[in-house]
């Protein structure tokens, strides 16, 4: 069991991982945003965080960056509905910045389990 920080402002999202990761038997605790999961995360220290991208008060790219420069070793999933900069999605952008996976929603609980399992595990394995 790991203990996963989800980071997003849509209920709906939230409610689905919240299925998601009770089948996988993980732990978890939720923000609304960027803000809040900053906050959650010092006092929560989680195994893994999956956080959205586009949020109010304080976006995704910029949480991970942040969360990168509390602890570069915890892994990151992002998951995004869309959008552009420029020819990039920001599901590469947040690759570029430290997400260790990206997908789209909507995604398959099957692959999102699987990542937090090998993301974990290799994690755990790094000294």
């Amino acid at each position: 069991m790991s203990r996963i920080l989800v980071i997003d402002d849509d209920r709906i999202v939230r409610e689905t991982l919240k299925a998601i990761l009770t089948r996988g038997r993980h732990e978890f605790h939720f923000a609304n945003d960027g803000r809040q999961g900053l906050a959650a995360f010092t006092e929560y220290k989680p195994d893994l965080v999956i956080t959205d991208l586009l949020m109010p008060e304080k976006e995704g790219i910029e949480t991970i960056r942040d969360i990168r420069r509390l602890a570069a070793k915890v892994p990151i999933i992002a998951i995004s509905g869309g959008g552009r900069v420029g020819n990039m999605s920001f599901l590469q952008v947040a690759e570029q910045f430290g997400a260790n996976r990206a997908f789209a929603k909507p995604f398959e609980p099957k692959e999102i389990l699987q990542a937090i399992d090998d993301l974990v595990a290799k994690a755990a394995a790094t000294p």
